[in-house]
């Protein structure tokens, strides 16, 4: 079991993510992201939402209706974490059918350790959006060199704990372009 801080809330819960299905508009907010993938990757879940949040408003845009269908979203990105994986899933289905591609070869080595993984390139027929993080202090150093060590002992694990809950105040409490570039 591993120990993590009391809950506290995310900020901007009333922030969502809009696709459509079979004519139904859907919303989902961090929250139910949080709720489908469970407790233990609260950065990784953040990071997917701060980078449909950007991608997906410019996607509907150019499509003829102004509604992006979630089943005709395609995901590939570098960052193979399972929140990231499990929010994609919530709203675009595109795990289970395939359409979501962890891509190592996307990383961006250039921007450095820390940022390298953090592109997603989000797509709708011909219409593609990669959000690229920001360098802007919202993933630490610290954060990357503690994930990547073996062996974490009990206080590292916990530390580790506090510093993902940082992570997701940083990204939720901002604007989602200032937490990703869209590059289209």
């Amino acid at each position: 079991m591993t120990l993590r801080p009391a809950p506290s809330p995310a900020p901007n819960p009333d922030r969502a993510l809009t696709v459509w299905e079979d004519g139904e508009e859907l919303r989902f907010t961090f929250a139910d992201c949080m709720r489908y993938h469970g407790p233990g990757f609260p950065g990784g879940v953040s990071h997917a939402f701060a980078a449909m949040a950007r991608a997906l408003p410019l996607l509907a845009a150019a499509q003829p209706d102004g509604r992006l269908e979630r089943r005709t979203i395609r995901v590939r990105t570098p960052f193979a974490g399972p929140g990231a994986r499990d929010a994609f899933e919530l709203v675009t289905r595109a795990v289970r059918e395939e359409r979501y591609e962890v891509l190592p070869e996307l990383a961006r080595p250039e921007r450095g350790n820390t940022l390298a993984r953090y592109v997603f390139e989000i797509s709708s027929g011909d219409a593609t959006v990669t959000s690229v993080i920001r360098d802007a202090g919202i993933v630490s150093d610290e954060f990357i060199e503690l994930t990547a060590k073996p062996d974490k002992d009990p206080a590292e694990l916990a530390h580790l704990e506090v510093l993902k809950i940082d992570m997701r105040d940083r990204i939720l409490g901002r604007d989602p372009e200032e937490v990703y570039d869209a590059e289209r």
